[in-house]
C-alpha cells in the first residue's frame, strides 16, 4: 500500500481473553483491577463515508482513556471531515482514495501510534463508552479483543433476518474450520495491540477485513478475547454494508485463509478469553 496523504488540519498536529484449546472454548476475561496501573496509549480508528450526520456523536462520546483518534475518510462528499474537526480539535484525518472499508481501516491502522488499537463504526451503531472493555481486556493480557452482540451481556437492535442467517453461517463455519467457539463474527469492533498488527498480514479491501482479522488472529496463535457489545440502529442514513455481496466475500476469505494460503498453517486450537 503507498502512502497515504494526511489532510492538513489547522488545529491538531500534522500526520505525517486467550488463545482456544482442544475444541476452542470461551472462558471470561479476567478483571485487572488488582494489576499494576498500566499507562499504555490508546488509539481508536474510525473509518468514514459521508457520516456528518453521525460522526460527531460517536466523536463526543469517547472515553477518556483515548490518547489518539484517526478517521480515515473514503473520499466523502459531504462535511465529515469538517464536522470531526469541529467535534474533537486533535482529530488526525488520514484521506484514503482506495474504495473500501478495509482500505480504510489498513490506512488508519498504519498510521496509529498507540499501543492499543480499537477500530469503530463511525453510524453511532456501536457505543464508544465500550472501549473501555476492550482496553481492559489488552491490559489483561489479551493480544486481539473483538466485539460480541451474542455474549452474555451484548445485544443487537439493527440485525435484520438475512444478516442474522448470514452472520450465524459464517460463524458456525469459522468455529468449525478454526475450532474456535466464537459467538459473533461480522461485528467490526474490534481492538488489538499494535505490536501484533504485522502478524495479521491484512490486505482486504472491503468489509471482509473484518473476518480475514479473525481468521488470522487465530492462524496466529494470538491470545483472543471476546467482550459484549450492544449494536444500536444506524442515527441516519443508509448503511454501504451489502448482506449477500459482503457475505460471499467474507466466506471466500474464511476459505482462502483456512486451506489455500500456505504461510497460514492451523495454529494448536486457542482459546477465546471475553
Amino acid at each position: 500500500m503507498t502512502e497515504q496523504p494526511i489532510a492538513d488540519d489547522p488545529a491538531a498536529t500534522a500526520v505525517e481473553p486467550i488463545p482456544l484449546p482442544a475444541r476452542a472454548h470461551l472462558t471470561a476475561v479476567a478483571s485487572v483491577d488488582d494489576a499494576p496501573e498500566p499507562t499504555p496509549k490508546v488509539s481508536v480508528v474510525i473509518p468514514t463515508l459521508n457520516e456528518e450526520r453521525n460522526v460527531a456523536w460517536v466523536l463526543e462520546r469517547l472515553p477518556g482513556i483515548v490518547d489518539e483518534v484517526i478517521l480515515v475518510d473514503g473520499r466523502s462528499t459531504d462535511a465529515t471531515i469538517e464536522v470531526a474537526r469541529a467535534a474533537r480539535p486533535d482529530i488526525r484525518v488520514v484521506l484514503e482514495m482506495t474504495p473500501g472499508k478495509g482500505a480504510a481501516l489498513r490506512a488508519g491502522f498504519a498510521a496509529a501510534r498507540g499501543d492499543y488499537v480499537v477500530m469503530i463504526d463511525a453510524d453511532g451503531s456501536m457505543d464508544p463508552a465500550e472501549i473501555i472493555r476492550f482496553v481492559d481486556a489488552l491490559r489483561g493480557g489479551c493480544e486481539f479483543v473483538k466485539g460480541s452482540r451474542f455474549a452474555h451481556g451484548g445485544g443487537t437492535a439493527d440485525i435484520s433476518p438475512v444478516r442474522r442467517l448470514g452472520n450465524d453461517a459464517l460463524r458456525r463455519a469459522v468455529n468449525l474450520l478454526y475450532r474456535t467457539e466464537f459467538t459473533d463474527l461480522c461485528y467490526g469492533f474490534i481492538g488489538f495491540q499494535r505490536a501484533r498488527l504485522e502478524a495479521l498480514r491484512l490486505d482486504a479491501q472491503g468489509f471482509e477485513i473484518e473476518t480475514e482479522m479473525i481468521a488470522r488472529a487465530v492462524v496466529a496463535s494470538l491470545k483472543i478475547a471476546e467482550v459484549p457489545s450492544f449494536e444500536a440502529e444506524r442515527r441516519h442514513g443508509e448503511s454501504n454494508l451489502h448482506a449477500w455481496r459482503d457475505g460471499r466475500r467474507a466466506l471466500a476469505t474464511l476459505l482462502r485463509e483456512r486451506f489455500i494460503l500456505p504461510e497460514a498453517h492451523l495454529a494448536e486450537r486457542p482459546e477465546v478469553a471475553p
